[in-house]
């Protein structure tokens, strides 16, 4: 299957590439390699076809689609407070740039997506977060941007699996994110920012799990369903900061801060569709992915 993969060089689309690649597709990468992290911790697997370009430009989007079967859909800015800072990229790259994704596919005759939706767009509601909620009441921007992107690719008519995706981590994550922030610093042995009294919880899922939920979605894409991939087990923020302790063998420096404006105390994933539709399920244990981790850090 010839796939065209949207944000193919940031993180999830590396380990997304390379399985593709393992199972014998034909993988075309379309990238910007924008600077909303380091250029330099993207990339694509040597195997695969680069296109440098904006997935908000149709003339690019229509040409990266030539001779495409199926698209897996990850380009968008990421990031909860950046987003309340400055929302306006938001609604051009994960909106915009979704709209334009679909007006092409349509175009060009190719059905089937998975697109990389978020927790997010549940916002505040207590879990465990289940595909039937409302998820109309969003806490940010982005989460805004990843629902309203949902919500077009419903209306497209096209094969697509929005899939729900909770707190990725593995090896080449975003330095902004709460794990590899952590152990930086703890590895720096420099204080670690701790927003909240401790007690907020994530649902964390490792980055090869995702890509293993991804494909299957991808494959099984029929008329558009939403799906969550995540762990299914919230992990207090206390916990992690035990397991950064724990793997990197360093005694944390914590500084309290405040929660910050769109942070949300919960996200936990009810997986119950993936379970039955895809026969899909987590299988690395939060402890054993931050282990992972740490074994894999350069930064």
């Amino acid at each position: 299957m010839n796939v065209l993969v949207t944000g193919g060089a940031g993180f999830i689309g590396q380990h997304l590439c390379r399985t593709l690649l393992a199972r014998g597709d034909q993988v075309r990468v379309l990238d910007n390699f924008d600077d909303a992290y380091d250029p330099a911790m993207k990339g694509v697997p040597p195997q695969s076809e680069l296109v440098r370009g904006d997935v908000c430009d149709p003339a690019v989007v229509r040409a990266c689609l030539q001779d495409i079967d199926a698209v897996c859909h990850l380009a968008a800015r990421a990031g909860v407070r950046e987003s309340i800072e400055n929302p306006e990229p938001y609604g051009r790259v994960n909106v915009g740039g979704s709209l334009t994704l679909l007006r092409a596919m349509a175009d060009r005759g190719v059905r089937r997506m998975v697109f990389a939706s978020s927790s997010s767009v549940y916002g505040n509601a207590g879990g465990p977060f289940r595909e039937s909620d409302a998820a109309d009441r969003p806490a940010s921007p982005y989460a805004a941007s990843k629902r309203s992107a949902e919500l077009f690719c419903a209306a497209s008519g096209l094969d697509i699996t929005a899939a729900r995706l909770f707190t990725v981590y593995g090896p080449g994550q975003r330095p902004g994110m709460a794990i590899a922030r952590f152990v930086r610093l703890a590895r720096q042995r420099e204080p670690i920012p701790v927003f909240g009294d401790g007690t907020s919880q994530r649902d964390y899922t490792y980055v090869s799990d995702i890509v293993a939920g991804l494909l299957l979605g991808l494959d099984c894409a029929d008329g558009f369903r939403i799906v969550n991939l995540g762990g299914g087990n919230p992990v207090p923020l206390t916990e992690l900061l035990s397991a950064v302790a724990e793997a990197t063998g360093e005694q944390l420096r914590l500084s309290w801060l405040p929660v910050q404006p769109g942070d949300v105390p919960l996200t936990h994933a009810d997986i119950r569709v993936a379970q039955d539709w895809l026969g899909w399920r987590p299988s690395v244990t939060f402890r054993e992915g931050v282990s992972r981790y740490v074994a894999s850090f350069r930064g």
